[in-house]
């Protein structure tokens, strides 16, 4: 009996064993990359300012020192051990961070009042703790000072704009100082030839972004592996030959003496040796393609063991080769495997340039889905993985900033300044955010907050103003870059915004319409409308103003409101809320179509094919709740509006791939109705479907002062009309569209 009930215990195990060591194998092609190729100009970076004039044994140990601890601390402490534990359902990243406040704290912009997250149930499963002090003490804070949130806001798109410049100096700063290794052998090439090798390079690399990962994806891993094998193999053997007595400098009082004999000059050198951590959020932001535990194995038993021995190498090889400081990582490799070692490294540039490209899209698409940023068009290359995403219009914008990059600046250590300045931005942000996580979400005390505010962020600090002493020789990149970036994001936001605004108060009550309708004598035609609005309740003024010029309408509408909440994914059982407006024989509906960030739409004939069974649902199961006086489900009779409006649960066979008999749940809101219209929306879906949107211009009222007058005149029109239109957008095809064409004055 017991080997019997050990069994499937058993198989499980060995399944999960399996699962888990099957998904830290993946990561190292995809969370690692940029990570493991930084060995190839840390040193370099560090020792090409004003440290080349301390290049003795003491400074070679210090900064090898500095790396190890700086390793040490920011992603195994901090990312590995705490951070990993702030996720969203599984997602990881700033946006993530950020939607948990806005869900559980309460603290942001993004969400959306009129349909708060917490009905979502994959968000609501946890249990609330126990508020403290502090965590009253911030709320109250964020409540009383409207400004805090918009701060909190800018803080949180900052970070998100410093990640996208991080995938314009990744690609430049890795492929070019992959490059660089041949005047190793090649000593008189020119350095023309480098820079036209490695913008070939970045060309290729991006032109081949519209096959997806998942095409080469099998390739990253094993080259990921394969470097990192390189460089351990590399470094223990340069450490046994030629200064075994560098794992002295594991302890901390070597930095001590770097400080104390570089002095400025060392703190100065720091905005080189934060480039050992690159790729470090990486491991948060990637979280939702793996899980917590194969990200910590993969960590902590090969990539941080593997980094470590490559840099004690590299510090061993200088000790007796102080002469190759400035030059390149690859003076540090034996002359047999030279080639081996390039051509891998090579590859692993490119695999990490990949890595953090992909990591772009999800970003702009996550800044998209939550109105941060203009609509562009976003192709899915996997149908297994929907996360696996291709923009087109970002993939040439950042190929030409790449190129700017490479061909501008040329040399490596002007990009490294940019480069640790966008890092290590990135990374300070996460632990602000982490201080509110600790005492609002978790309920910590808010010494134990401040405690990983002193520990990480003074760290952090510390390399940060390092890289702002050096803006002038470089550092001033990726703040025009995240200048740009954020401009962008903050101006379509808050046009966005307005737009809503004046939607909102504009609506029409159906009383009105029905009012102008018979003015006017409206006549209904066959098919179906579906109207896409920002409208919650109510008829949306657009619909309102082509009534008035045009009376006739389709014999069913359906007003259609697509909400963006701020959790990762919203459960498809959960995502269509139908209701109805108005008596029954008007045949009026509204459904409101909600998406997390990380949702994937359907395409528009799906989609269409949905809601309307989703609308046939909702009349079979209004009617028999009427007839019967009970439903199948749960039912909760909502006494507050003006007619009678039901919560209904009804089981619906899943359709697909294999549901086996499984049913899922679909809830809807109704009132009651007969047979008669599931005929009637029968017929009317075989007259044909129309698709009714608003093409809207939006400008500044005449009253506004001069600077809202540019930024919604002159910046967000200029956005409005080089975006994708909200049709094109949706997938909705040209011949079934009406546009409704209207001037918004906010």
């Amino acid at each position: 009996m017991d080997s019997e009930s050990g069994t499937p215990t058993r198989d499980s195990q060995l399944k999960w064993y399996k699962t888990t060591l099957c998904l830290a194998y993946q990561s190292f092609g995809v969370v690692y990359g940029d990570l493991s190729i930084s060995p190839i100009y840390v040193y370099k970076s560090t020792f090409s300012g004003k440290l080349r004039s301390h290049e003795e044994d003491d400074e070679i140990l210090g900064v090898f020192s500095l790396v190890f601890w700086t390793l040490t601390v920011i992603p195994l402490f901090k990312y590995i051990i705490f951070v990993l534990g702030a996720d969203d359902n599984g997602e990881g990243g700033t946006f993530a961070l950020y939607s948990i406040l806005c869900r559980r704290a309460k603290v942001g912009l993004l969400s959306a009042s009129h349909a708060p997250d917490g009905d979502i149930s994959a968000c609501s499963s946890q249990l609330p703790l126990k508020e403290t002090r502090g965590s009253v003490l911030l709320k109250e804070f964020f409540d009383k000072h409207h400004n805090s949130r918009i701060l909190l806001l800018l803080v949180v798109l900052l970070g998100t704009s410093m990640v996208i410049g991080d995938g314009i100096l990744t690609p430049a700063m890795s492929v070019l100082s992959a490059i660089n290794g041949i005047k190793v052998k090649a000593t008189g090439l020119d350095e023309n030839y480098t820079v036209l090798i490695a913008s070939l390079m970045l060309v290729g690399l991006f032109a081949l972004q519209h096959f997806g990962t998942h095409r080469v994806g099998f390739l990253f891993a094993p080259v990921l592996l394969a470097w990192l094998l390189c460089i351990s193999i590399v470094g223990f053997y340069n450490t046994v030959r030629w200064n075994p007595g560098v794992v002295r400098a594991l302890s901390p009082y070597y930095v001590y003496i770097f400080f104390k004999k570089a002095g400025k000059d060392g703190w100065s050198s720091l905005g080189g040796v934060v480039l050992c951590v690159t790729g470090a959020e990486a491991m948060f932001a990637d979280l939702g393609h793996f899980s917590h535990l194969p990200i910590r194995i993969a960590f902590a038993t090969v990539v941080y063991p593997c980094l470590i021995l490559a840099y004690m190498g590299e510090a061993a090889f200088y000790t007796k080769h102080k002469e190759d400081l400035e030059r390149s990582f690859f003076k540090a490799i034996p002359e047999a495997v030279f080639w081996p070692v390039f051509i891998i490294a090579t590859l692993a540039t490119a695999v990490a340039s990949q890595a953090i490209i992909s990591a772009t899209f999800s970003i702009i698409s996550q800044c998209r889905a939550l109105s941060c940023f203009p609509r562009v068009k976003i192709m899915h290359t996997s149908n297994q993985i929907h996360g696996q995403i291709y923009i087109p219009e970002m993939n040439w914008i950042l190929m030409i900033f790449c190129l700017g990059v490479v061909v501008g600046f040329r040399d490596t250590d002007m990009i490294a300044n940019a480069y640790g300045l966008a890092v290590i931005t990135v990374m300070f942000v996460t632990t602000c955010l982490m201080f509110l996580i600790i005492v609002m979400v978790w309920k910590r005390k808010v010494l134990v907050a401040i405690a990983f505010v002193v520990v990480f962020g003074s760290l952090e600090l510390l390399y940060l103003s390092a890289c702002l002493a050096k803006v002038h020789k470089g550092g001033w990149l990726p703040l025009v870059f995240s200048l740009v970036t954020l401009s962008i994001m903050c101006i379509w936001q808050y046009g966005t915004l307005k737009k809503h605004s004046y939607e909102s108060h504009n609506k029409v009550c159906l009383d009105m319409l029905l009012t102008v309708g018979q003015n006017h004598g409206v006549t209904r035609v066959p098919g179906i409308c579906l109207i896409y609005s920002n409208v919650i309740s109510g008829v949306p003024p657009m619909f309102a103003h082509f009534v008035t010029n045009f009376p006739a309408f389709h014999q069913i509408l359906i007003f259609v409101t697509l909400q963006s909440l701020t959790v990762p994914y919203v459960p498809l059982n959960q995502q269509f809320h139908v209701s109805r407006i108005g008596p029954q024989e008007f045949h009026f509906f509204h459904c409101i179509v909600r998406y997390g960030y990380k949702d994937a739409r359907k395409e528009i004939y799906a989609f269409e094919s949905h809601l309307i069974d989703t609308v046939a649902e909702f009349l079979h199961t209004s009617s028999n709740d009427w007839d019967t006086g009970a439903s199948g489900g749960e039912m909760i009779v909502n006494h507050q509006q003006s007619s009678p409006q039901v919560d209904a649960v009804v089981p619906r066979v899943e359709n697909g791939n294999g549901g086996g008999g499984m049913q899922k749940k679909v809830r809807f809101r109704g009132v009651g109705c007969n047979n008669r219209e599931l005929e009637e929306l029968e017929e009317a879906r075989e007259s044909g479907l129309a698709y009714m949107m608003g093409n809207t211009c939006v400008l500044a009222s005449e009253t506004s002062s001069y600077l809202k007058k540019f930024v919604i005149n002159i910046v967000y029109g200029f956005l409005r009309r080089n975006c994708r239109r909200p049709a094109t957008a949706l997938g909705v095809p040209n011949a079934s569209l009406i546009e409704v064409g209207m001037v918004y004055r906010v």
